[in-house]
């Protein structure tokens, strides 16, 4: 039975790491997991009001969405490390079990909207205000992560405060480290975005135009 450690299951003759390395093991790449989506959900909630207000907050649109990209490349990558010390029959992991099924269905499409969100939104601003393919992908990825992601959030959020707020009740070792780490991609992220703020004037021009052609119209 997934979630235990079965005798039968090849993955449980895997040899382990300690389970309570320097990380803090499962329970620490959950709790990193859970402190950079508090992150995430506030940084995306900002973004989603630039949205509603693309004309006037494009600027910001942007500048937002440079900085999410390290704090998503974090989340990416711890989910990817759990998903990979399961499979490869970490005993702490592969007893700690997979998410449930539909969860575990989801969570590629997750990824692969992300990465193309992300991706298409970074390419339109080396491209410009030209490119209308990429465009058209971006919106259409776009609703794609939406809705996936809006269903991983529902499905998780629950937890969040457990394995935030909980640290104090039950600490895990490398809880300075975790928050450094989330603090960094923040930094990083921050940097980024003030970095390549200025390949978003094409854009906020041809917003501009766009707006006033349309008015005019």
């Amino acid at each position: 039975m997934i979630g235990t450690a079965d005798r039968s299951d090849p993955r449980s003759a895997v040899v382990a790491w300690a389970p309570s390395g320097r990380g803090g093991g499962v329970d620490g790449n959950e709790r990193l997991t859970a402190a950079t989506a508090i992150v995430l959900i506030g940084l995306l909630a900002a973004e989603g009001v630039t949205i509603l207000f693309i004309r006037p907050l494009f600027s910001t649109h942007v500048f937002i969405g440079m900085l999410l990209i390290p704090p998503v490349a974090l989340k990416l990558g711890r989910t990817g490390w759990r998903f990979a010390r399961y499979y490869l029959g970490d005993r702490e992991y592969v007893r700690r079990g997979p998410p449930i099924l539909p969860l575990r269905l989801l969570a590629p499409v997750v990824v692969v909207a992300t990465l193309a969100v992300f991706g298409t939104g970074v390419a339109l601003l080396v491209i410009g205000p030209a490119g209308g393919i990429v465009l058209g992908l971006h919106k259409a990825s776009f609703v794609v992560w939406l809705v996936a992601t809006g269903i991983h959030v529902l499905a998780y959020v629950g937890r969040l405060p457990r394995l935030t707020l909980g640290q104090r009740a039950r600490p895990v070792r490398g809880g300075r480290a975790r928050w450094m780490l989330v603090a960094a991609g923040i930094v990083a992220g921050a940097i980024l975005a003030t970095a390549t703020i200025g390949y978003a004037q094409p854009w906020v021009h041809w917003v501009a135009t766009h707006h006033h052609d349309h008015h005019d119209g």
